[in-house]
């Protein structure tokens, strides 16, 4: 199991930028692909971007492509999205996932979730 904990959330003005870490413990966390989520209030959880083990590979949900930038720093067992330009519709709280392949957007397929931390874009 890992263990994750997210930081970095708050609220900004729409056109401002954030930049979200999620620190891993508990087992090798290059052997992990990790990816974030959202969930806005009565919505599902949201897939938002993904990074392979090595960093090598990224993927990204249509409505955040060109916006945000996942990446991860292997020595420092942590990971990070950079949230630029945002919107009031980026509203939610924002979860870091961890599963041991990369490339799956479904959030059944992810055993280990942070906390996560509430990132409010106001208009």
């Amino acid at each position: 199991q890992v263990q994750l904990v997210e930081s970095g959330g708050g609220l900004v003005q729409a056109g401002g930028s954030l930049r979200l870490s999620c620190a891993a413990s508990g087992r090798t966390f290059s052997n992990y692909a990790m990816a974030w989520f959202r969930q806005a209030p009565g919505k599902e959880r949201d897939f938002v971007a993904s990074v392979s083990g090595s960093g090598s590979a990224t993927a990204y949900a249509d409505s955040v492509k060109g916006r945000f930038i996942i990446s991860r720093d292997n020595n420092k067992s942590t990971a990070y999205l950079q949230a630029n330009s945002l919107k009031p519709e980026d509203t939610a709280v924002y979860y870091c996932a961890a599963a041991p392949v990369w490339g799956w957007r479904s959030p059944s397929r992810y055993p280990d979730w942070g906390q996560g931390t509430q990132v409010t874009v106001s208009s």
